[in-house]
């Protein structure tokens, strides 16, 4: 078993991380990425969170095959000149409720209209490099972007 381990770590293949592995602080315990789920079809999330100063919650809801990302926020309060919010019960339900529908109907754009009244800064962008939870989950399904590799 230990000659197959280290076959496999000589020949450059590395497994796919689990999805545990992803959690981690970003901004020495300021802020990290955590809550990763598998949503189905290709698709995750997981949550953003930041709290010095002042405090946000952002969401990213990922396809995997595609490499496009919803991200939103759903609370902040003191990071900068708006009013303090916190519509995260809100915004999780209206993605709830696409999820727990066909796919085919759940797309990034209908999801982030339908959050247009419960979370700010919602923006979809195509990715360059591959999300952990993507490699954790989905790996097969990478497309044109650059493989996850699991930093130190």
């Amino acid at each position: 078993m230990t000659a197959l381990l280290l076959i496999g770590l000589g020949s450059g293949a590395m497994a796919a991380p689990e999805l545990g592995a992803c959690t981690r602080v970003t901004h020495v315990s300021h802020g990290g990425e955590d809550m990763h789920r598998d949503l189905g079809e290709g698709r995750v999330m997981w949550r953003n969170w930041w709290s010095q100063e002042g405090s946000a919650v952002d969401y990213v809801i990922v396809d995997c095959a595609p490499a496009r990302a919803l991200s939103f926020r759903t609370a902040e309060d003191n990071m900068n000149a708006r009013l303090p919010f916190n519509r995260t019960e809100a915004a999780l339900r209206a993605v709830a409720s696409h999820e727990n529908g066909a796919r085919v109907f759940a797309t990034l754009e209908r999801i982030a209209a339908d959050l247009g009244n419960n979370a700010r800064d919602i923006e979809i962008t195509e990715l360059s490099a591959e999300p952990c939870a993507c490699a954790a989950l989905y790996g097969d399904l990478r497309g044109p972007v650059d493989k996850f590799v699991m930093g130190d």
